[in-house]
């Protein structure tokens, strides 16, 4: 910054040492007249570095601010904070991309700051419902078990939920390295934004997104569990912010992924609790699902435009309880959601993903001839009726014992077996949707074509007999 710069940003700073009361990350300041709702102020305590800070609310000439370095050392009389009229704003641009940025968008990686080509308000700007475009072109994960029965569509919100120490973090991260639009040059760009995480975790996102060969179209952004918890509420708004200027404006196609929202909630909540609000279910405030809908409906397309905001959240679910706050609320938001099982993780199955309780809203939108294949909505359902029949009967047979089960079932009882132990136990492999749609075709080769309901009769004179004729010679 020049001296000329400096000078006159100094003509539009206001001091204010009116510090009344330090709550956690909060300090509540009277005489703050002139201050809008979400500026961003500068913190000095007079034996330390300046922190950042940001009002979180107004109530006449009384301001609630929020410092992202923590409150640690600030006292009353000797703090002054200062107002220089400018809300909370990020570099976005292409120059972010292989690099490691803290959780309000600094370098951590130790390079230089980079050079942005604009900068935006990280709560974005709202679109305009009509020029919304609905989702309805399907993306490649790699991973059989979504591509094949919960298919993920450009556009689409769609969460992980998971339970504590399932391999949430690695699917996630496997999906953004390995996704990819058919018949689209354009490569997917990955906004990682993690929130809470350990340092051991922080390491594995370091090596998964920048040594391969997603680095040069991936940003990272780290908010640590040491880090000050008022920076985790803003590390998902910058990392969607970067993403709406590289979908909407360099027409991009980006996939944003947020682990772990339940950290985010956490912060949330703790910041409510400093401003001495009303809990809501568990504590939680009534405004968290305001709130996350205010993150979750930033993905989307706009119609005319070929960039596409897709994103992935991950949600660690207290006690494995899908009727949490966290997951209970954001369902009612998100298009879905995919479901970690924990039997399946001990059987060792990779990714432990169970379909039956997983979903995809805009499946049918991004699927069928012209954007996947023909059969791929009957064959998903018929599937998914095959392997819910199976678990059925795997239930049955804990009381009566398997010789007590006709053959009918016995045959449904190793589909379920052989359906997680090729379907879905993949293990680190990459497979084409053509692979996951013929391998699903291979699994029913074992019926009786009067058996298959759930396809057509052409889908079936076209796709059994091949996946039968191949099973036999196997």
């Amino acid at each position: 910054m020049t001296t000329t710069q400096a000078q006159t940003q100094a003509l539009f700073t206001v001091g204010h040492r009116t510090v009344t009361r330090v709550a956690g990350p909060l300090i509540i300041v009277d005489g703050m007249d002139g201050v809008g709702y979400g500026e961003l102020v500068e913190v000095e305590t007079g034996d330390g570095p300046v922190r950042e800070g940001q009002v979180l609310e107004l109530d006449g000439s009384t301001a609630i601010v929020q410092v992202f370095g923590g409150t640690v050392g600030i006292g009353r009389r000797e703090t002054s904070v200062l107002t220089r009229g400018r809300a909370a704003r990020t570099g976005v641009g292409t120059d972010y991309f292989g690099r490691i940025l803290d959780g309000a968008g600094r370098p951590r990686d130790g390079g230089p700051q980079p050079v942005p080509d604009d900068y935006r308000h990280v709560n974005g700007l709202p679109l305009n419902p009509i020029t919304r475009a609905h989702p309805d072109q399907f993306i490649e994960t790699g991973v059989s078990a979504i591509d094949g029965l919960i298919t993920l569509v450009r556009g689409q919100k769609l969460p992980i939920f998971s339970g504590a120490g399932l391999p949430a973090n690695s699917l996630a991260a496997r999906i953004a390295a390995q996704a990819r639009v058919p018949d689209d040059d354009t490569e997917v760009v990955v906004i990682f934004a993690a929130m809470g995480v350990t340092r051991r975790e922080a390491e594995f996102f370091r090596a998964e997104f920048l040594t391969g060969g997603a680095a040069a179209r991936s940003v990272l952004l780290l908010n640590l569990a040491d880090d000050p918890t008022i920076e985790r509420l803003l590390t998902p708004r910058v990392a969607l912010t970067m993403a709406e200027y590289l979908a909407f404006e360099q027409h991009r196609h980006v996939l944003v992924v947020m682990t772990d929202m339940t950290a985010y909630c956490e912060a949330l909540r703790e910041i409510s609790a400093a401003r001495e609000e009303m809990p809501g279910r568990r504590g939680y405030p009534g405004y968290m699902y305001t709130d996350l809908a205010s993150l979750y409906e930033r993905a989307g397309r706009i119609r005319g435009g070929a960039g596409s905001l897709t994103q992935l959240m991950i949600l660690s679910m207290p006690d494995d309880d899908i009727t949490h706050p966290i997951p209970d609320l954001t369902g009612y938001i998100t298009e879905g959601q995919i479901v970690l099982s924990r039997d399946l993780d001990r059987q060792g199955i990779q990714p432990p993903i169970d379909v039956l309780p997983s979903l995809s809203r805009l499946m049918n939108a991004g699927i069928g001839a012209g954007k996947t294949r023909d059969d791929h909505r009957g064959l998903a359902d018929q599937l998914y009726a095959c392997y819910a029949r199976g678990r059925e009967v795997r239930r049955l047979m804990s009381i009566v014992g398997e010789s007590g089960l006709p053959a009918e079932d016995r045959r449904y009882l190793a589909f379920a077996a052989a359906f997680e132990r090729t379907y879905l136990d993949q293990g680190p492999d990459r497979r084409t949707l053509t692979d996951t749609l013929d391998l699903g075709w291979q699994l029913l080769s074992p019926f009786p074509g009067g058996e298959l309901k759930r396809v057509s009769a052409e889908q079936l004179a076209r796709y059994h007999h091949e996946a039968t004729v191949t099973a036999t010679d196997a």
